[in-house]
């Protein structure tokens, strides 16, 4: 058997870490077993599914690494088949037409609850005689569920779940306006897109009871389910926006490269061993869908920047000013020339290892393009009026004709001064620092002098020196 995964998102709203780590897991597997990944969107719902939402799903599987085999299928497209599923149903006594008005809907509802019932449709049109029909009454069509027996799931990951069948009402398989429901068309979809296996969220638990026995009735080959365990907050909270339950475009723009947080959602569930850096190709040959465990995870957005740190000090300096030059362009207003990033690029070294989100590294590596006069933060400002020009002017002085503009040459020469003036390397090193980076905090003050270059560096002193 080949293995066929699917993810199957609404769009109506944004692709969000929960969501993202199902694809995963269903991407995962599908590899791992020689399979396919599938890609479908349930946009039945018309009203509130929007073209923004999909182009932000498709968008963020692409980004994040997650692609999908064959064509996406839309479910909308699908309505001709759907239609064909029902008229089978009704056809063979396994769905019947429903004519309860939304107003006896409701009063049976109330009632129930006043009994202290379980909210649930009565089966009052089940084996209703035809002729009680009343006029100008637009009927749903409910599938005709089993009163007897029980139903059962033998799930990879929650074990063998068993639910009795008299606890499963009829459910809504079209509604009055003639429009199929999710319970129908994710059905008759995972049938004719021969879906062997079905991972999402163990939130869908009770769903499947009723589709398995929706399956049955329409003649499908049975997929095999897993549920897995939904992500919760560090605090043990249902995960929330003030969690970090965002859009995965939101991770994005602060900064996380999609293979951190792929390798940081593996493990929200899953893992290998003591293992926490999982590379792609690990990740393929070692997933199993059954050895995702029962228990709820929880999201933690300190732990997720450090395996990112991970990842940025692991990348090549080029990827990494790639990822950059947008964000400062942006700050910047202006396009970065050849020469800024080759700069930025020779200085990645010192940079990355500093920095746990790229947008952190880009912060720090503004400095690196900004042109002059260089903005100053207010520790920045309090050294240079603390020396008030006398170390930087003495650095001028000695470095002006020095023709070796190499870390270990100016680091020797900025010792011999400090000698020199009777102070400690740090205090010669502060005001050069805040007159070359704005800052008190960059790499080694003598990389960013050869970074930079001679004729940056002495200009850059030059500019805070006072009148």
């Amino acid at each position: 058997m080949t293995v066929v995964t699917r993810f199957a998102p609404s769009p109506t709203g944004y692709l969000h870490i929960g969501g993202t780590r199902t694809a995963l897991f269903n991407y995962l597997y599908a590899k791992h077993t020689g399979g396919k990944f599938l890609l479908r969107i349930e946009d039945t719902d018309q009203a509130r599914s929007t073209d923004e939402a999909i182009e932000a799903i498709l968008k963020g599987l692409k980004w994040i690494g997650l692609p999908w085999d064959d064509d996406v299928v839309f479910q909308s497209s699908r309505s001709d088949q759907h239609r064909l599923a029902v008229e089978r149903l009704l056809a063979a006594g396994n769905a019947y037409h429903c004519y309860c008005t939304p107003e006896e809907l409701s009063a049976m509802r109330q009632d129930q609850k006043a009994q202290g019932l379980s909210i649930r449709y009565d089966g009052r049109w089940r084996d209703r005689d035809p002729k009680d029909v009343p006029p100008n009454v637009k009927p749903s069509v409910r599938f005709k569920a089993p009163k007897k027996g029980d139903t059962v799931i033998e799930d990879l990951v929650q074990g063998t779940v068993t639910v009795s069948n008299d606890q499963l009402d009829d459910m809504i398989l079209v509604r009055s306006d003639g429009t199929p429901t999710y319970m129908l068309s994710a059905v008759v979809d995972d049938i004719d897109m021969s879906i062997t296996h079905i991972i999402r969220g163990d939130d869908h638990l009770n769903n499947s009871f009723r589709q398995i026995q929706l399956v049955r009735a329409l003649g499908g080959k049975m997929p095999i389910y897993a549920h897995i365990p939904l992500i919760h907050g560090a605090d043990g909270a249902k995960l929330s926006k003030r969690h970090g339950s965002l859009g995965i475009d939101s991770y994005r723009d602060m900064g996380f490269l999609p293979e951190a947080l792929r390798n940081y959602l593996i493990r929200l569930g899953w893992s290998h061993g003591d293992d926490e850096i999982i590379s792609d190709t690990n990740a393929i040959e070692w997933f199993n869908i059954k050895d995702v465990g029962r228990a709820p995870s929880r999201f933690n957005i300190d732990k997720l920047k450090n395996l990112n740190g991970h990842y940025i000090r692991e990348s090549s300096d080029e990827i990494l000013v790639k990822n950059i030059a947008p964000r400062l362009e942006k700050t910047l207003c202006r396009s970065l020339n050849t020469n800024a990033i080759t700069r930025l690029t020779k200085g990645m070294a010192g940079l990355k290892t500093r920095s746990k989100t790229v947008s952190e590294l880009s912060q720090s590596a503004i400095f690196y393009v900004h042109t002059l006069p260089l903005p100053m933060d207010d520790k920045a400002r309090d050294v240079l009026i603390n020396d008030n020009g006398k170390v930087i002017r003495a650095t001028i002085d000695l470095l002006k004709d020095e023709t070796d503009w190499r870390a270990p040459i100016l680091e020797s020469c900025l010792r011999t001064l400090a000698e020199q003036k009777g102070l400690k390397l740090g205090k010669v090193a502060q005001p050069l620092r805040a007159a070359l980076c704005g800052s008190t905090v960059s790499p080694s003050i003598f990389e960013v002098m050869e970074v930079l270059g001679k004729k940056e560096s002495i200009a850059r002193f030059s500019g805070v020196l006072p009148e």
